[in-house]
């Protein structure tokens, strides 16, 4: 269904970047990865797409907050698949605290790196997307920007940013054949959100009674970037939380 496609996937060394790459990859596409850390933990999940669908990946290190490392990498990685077709924004970080007590610099580095990255990204992949007439970007976004969360004002600010930006982007660049849309997780089974409490006691909250597994944000991605008459779209895949 993708083949002869290739996708970038930020933040794709575990949980929803790996689940993610992978499924592209059962799909057909060549993968490259984009890390900040984790180099080795990125080239096993690339090791595993080459070995198992035969296509073609690799991963880079880059810090995607930084406007001119962005630039090099997307260069990079057209010089050496030849192309991109597919952007998947979901790297991310979280720096919890209360408003009251959030520290500036814990608001910068999350708006940093899970907004301002995503528009590095799709900055530097669009003209490339914009001469070929195609491209499918999907930004993960989270319900915490539809809902909010208690300690988490730059998460979800964040995460609410990135709907904007998302929207704005399939208008944009919708008369390009370019789709641009969202997917918003609730709880997922991930190092991330290993750290927020007993799972059973969070699971709770979410109307299906369990957090999602990595793999199924991986579906919904992956039914967005085939989907060509969707744009604009912000996908809950939570569980019922955020209805």
């Amino acid at each position: 269904m993708l083949k002869g496609k290739t996708a970038i996937v930020t933040g794709g060394s575990r949980g929803i970047g790996a689940a993610t790459a992978k499924k592209l990859a059962s799909l057909g596409a060549n993968i490259a990865i984009i890390v900040s850390s984790s180099i080795e933990a990125a080239e096993a999940v690339c090791a595993e797409c080459a070995e198992k669908y035969g296509v073609k990946a690799r991963a880079w290190k880059a810090n995607v907050a930084d406007f001119a490392e962005t630039k090099e990498t997307v260069a990079a990685i057209k010089a050496e698949f030849g192309g991109v077709d597919i952007l998947i924004n979901n790297a991310g970080i979280t720096r919890d605290g209360l408003i009251a007590s959030m520290k500036e610099e814990a608001f910068d580095a999350v708006i940093d790196a899970n907004l301002k990255g995503a528009f590095n990204m799709i900055r530097h992949c669009s003209g490339l997307f914009i001469r070929a007439r195609y491209g499918r970007i999907v930004n993960i976004s989270s319900v915490a920007g539809i809902m909010g969360n208690p300690g988490q004002a730059n998460y979800s600010a964040s995460k609410a940013g990135l709907i904007g930006l998302t929207k704005t982007v399939a208008r944009e660049l919708a008369p390009r054949g370019i789709t641009c849309n969202a997917v918003a997780p609730g709880f997922v089974e991930t190092d991330m959100t290993s750290s927020l409490g007993s799972q059973e006691t969070l699971a709770a909250a979410v109307p299906l009674g369990r957090f999602a597994k990595p793999e199924e944000i991986a579906e919904a991605v992956a039914f967005l970037v085939c989907a060509d008459y969707i744009t604009g779209e912000v996908l809950r895949v939570d569980g019922g939380m955020a209805m």
